[in-house]
């Protein structure tokens, strides 16, 4: 067996060595990054909807979109975080610098919650109105919001692609650690977003936001320091340039080319990749086939292209045009899953908003509203520690499978998901039935929060599949030069869901308030 990596190299560039790179220890500080990060992103999403209300003194849906926007956002830039990546910088670097944007906006934003000069004069008690917040107030947050968002995008296109980085996949022992990477990755991510929705919301509410957040931006100073040093330990790939000019010049080839007539022996199609990293053809998609026709002008004579190397732009290997072929294969299963991540906005900023009206009492103990997200968390940790210890155990016992495939993972997911939100819609009937009831003479209904964690379990235990269905599916099914973009494809999907969430909300209110 050899004792390196034949496509990853050490911090110095010399062949990993799998003795002193790679393996879990190097994954654990990768995936100490994330749970800061995710720490930090949730404990901001999950109870701005109060601050953004009871503070600056916004509507409710404007204070839902401003939450979902941002995290919309954070996810969008994932694509940016993944071109980076791929293209320039590499996913160690790209991790750095992007944790370190992230620090800075949590650092702001912290400095925003705590001068009250960024924020308006509280409610006065005889006026029935209170001062929404100003421009130059609501700027400063929006700028600390969207470093905040910049930071996560950078990052979370980078860590998942990087962690895998560190398991050799023709080391049949590396494989099957590398299997469950995508579980634990979820699992100590949850630990994160857990920590987020109790400490961290409390002690927003309680000592003050200011701290929480200050909390967060020394938590992930702390977590770059223990990330840099596993520098000598971490294995790194190289960068095999833009996957999206990749992309574009196999289109752009195959569309100059379309005219064209397929040759009748397929060995005819032009192939310079070495043979032990050659992608087999395959028939769908027969029309990006064109690219890797040989035609006249293909090798171009002068400055830029050699006589033994063809133009990019007029003709494309096989393989190349099999790494498009792959990307193409992952968009319907991308488009499937947007809904899901409409239905998780939702859960994270109008779930609280009906629980800041309902009877949160435990004991003498008042329960924070944005930390009934807890039961969320619980359901995926609970979930995955089920299908880890039980359900992965017993399906290769009598499958000879590690577990379902990505694609069952996802289908559970949205199965769970849609259930979840007829059991949303049922409690929020009754919510407004007792509303209705006993009219506006209370700010608080007569109804317990505790109706709201069905719905909570089940979208959870519905994100934990497909999460790591989703996850395990981007990376697995792409090409290995794209792995960072298709994390950043995966991670849009998410992004669009909270976009989409966004316009449904402005849509409602638009037709309610014409009724």
């Amino acid at each position: 067996m050899s004792l390196t990596v034949a496509d990853a190299v050490d911090c110095k560039g010399y062949p990993a060595d799998k003795s002193k790179t790679g393996g879990w220890v190097p994954a654990v500080l990768i995936l100490g990054i994330e749970i800061v990060e995710r720490l930090s992103t949730m404990g901001i999403a999950v109870n701005l909807v109060t601050y953004l209300g009871g503070i600056m003194h916004l509507p409710s849906t404007t204070s839902a979109n401003i939450v979902t926007d941002f995290m919309g956002t954070s996810f969008l830039l994932c694509l940016l975080g993944g071109f980076l990546a791929d293209s320039f910088l590499g996913r160690y670097n790209t991790i750095a610098i992007f944790a370190i944007i992230q620090t800075l906006g949590t650092g702001l934003l912290a400095l925003t919650t705590k001068l009250p000069s960024l924020r308006p004069p509280p409610c006065s008690p005889h006026h029935a109105s209170c001062k929404q917040a100003n421009g130059f107030q609501m700027g400063i947050l929006y700028l600390a919001l969207y470093l905040t968002a910049l930071g996560t995008g950078g990052l979370k296109s980078s860590v998942s692609g990087f962690g895998t980085d560190q398991f050799d996949e023709k080391d049949e022992k590396e494989k099957s650690q590398m299997a469950y990477f995508f579980n634990r990755f979820f699992f100590f991510i949850s630990i994160g977003t857990l920590t987020a929705v109790t400490v961290l919301v409390y002690i927003q509410d309680e000592v003050g936001r200011s701290v929480a957040y200050g909390i967060c931006s020394i938590s992930m100073l702390i977590a770059i320091l223990i990330f840099f040093s596993g520098t000598r330990r971490f294995r790194y790939k190289k960068s095999s340039g833009s996957p999206i000019v990749q992309i574009f010049q196999v289109i752009v080839a195959a569309v100059k080319k379309r005219n064209l007539n397929m040759p009748y022996n397929l060995d005819m199609l032009y192939e310079d990749t070495p043979e032990n990293l050659r992608i087999a053809h395959t028939d769908q998609f027969r029309s990006l086939d064109k690219a890797a026709i040989v035609a006249a002008g293909a090798f171009e004579i002068g400055n830029k292209y050699s006589s033994s190397t063809p133009n990019p732009w007029k003709l494309c290997s096989v393989t190349r045009v099999e790494e498009v072929k792959m990307m193409a294969r992952l968009l319907p299963i991308w488009a499937t899953t947007i809904i899901f991540w409409t239905i998780y906005a939702q859960m994270i900023t109008f779930s609280v908003e009906q629980a800041s009206t309902m009877e949160r009492s435990f004991g003498s103990f008042m329960i924070p509203a944005g930390s009934l997200t807890v039961f969320f968390v619980a359901a995926v940790l609970i979930t995955l520690a089920v299908y880890d210890r039980l359900i992965m155990p017993l399906w290769k016992k009598w499958k000879g499978k590690p577990g379902f495939s990505n694609l069952q993972r996802i289908a559970i997911g949205l199965v769970l998901s849609t259930i979840g939100m007829v059991v949303a819609a049922l409690v929020e009937t009754k919510r407004l039935s007792v509303a209705k009831s006993i009219g506006r003479s209370t700010q608080t209904l007569p109804m317990s929060v505790f109706f709201l964690i069905p719905q909570f379990f089940l979208v959870g235990s519905g994100e934990a599949f497909i999460y790591t269905g989703q996850l395990d599916f981007f990376i697995t099914q792409s090409p290995k030069g794209m792995k960072t973009m298709s994390t950043g494809l995966f991670l849009t999907t998410l992004s669009l869901g909270f976009f989409i969430s966004s316009f449904l909300v402005s849509v409602i209110k638009k037709v309610i308030s014409d009724i």
